[in-house]
């Protein structure tokens, strides 16, 4: 029963290294990489960034049920209340769209750590691939789509 609890305490103290690890990530490679950004819509703050798999380390990857590779890269959301900034549980779904016109749907994953939520969703790439994402979020009545693009690169 111990090594049962200890199995859940490992898994609950990774989920919560992906933000720091995400942050961190976000800080080293500022200058190369596009950093976290938030974007208001309506009342939600939301909080986005698309990085490689391969920049997650294996124990968080594994504990988020992430593949790591060096031709997967993940969205991470976050949506935060503009007033209180508290996390919010809401519905999300999306697509990346390339160049070409060809549509991938994203499946998010919902993460909770304490206050925070995130939402996580991974899809595959080749080198200098650029996507269009439209996610759609949406919370009761509420409902907004967060707009991004980005190339994707292998590493």
């Amino acid at each position: 029963m111990a090594h049962s609890g200890n199995k859940q305490y490992q898994t609950k103290l990774a989920r919560g290294a992906v933000f720091l690890t995400l942050l961190l990530t976000t800080l080293l490679l500022h200058a190369k990489v596009s950093a976290e950004e938030k974007t208001q819509l309506g009342n939600w703050e939301v909080h986005h960034i698309v990085l490689g798999t391969t920049f997650l380390t294996p124990e968080i990857a594994r504990a988020n049920s992430i593949v790591r590779s060096k031709y997967n890269s993940f969205v991470n959301i976050s949506v935060l209340d503009g007033n209180d900034k508290k996390a919010q549980n809401v519905s999300i779904t999306g697509t990346a769209r390339n160049l070409l016109g060809n549509s991938k749907k994203l499946s998010f994953k919902k993460v909770v750590d304490g206050d925070a939520i995130y939402y996580l969703a991974v899809f595959s790439h080749a080198h200098k691939e650029n996507f269009r994402f439209d996610i759609n979020i949406q919370q009761g009545n509420e409902a907004q789509i967060l707009e991004l693009q980005q190339e994707m690169y292998v590493d």
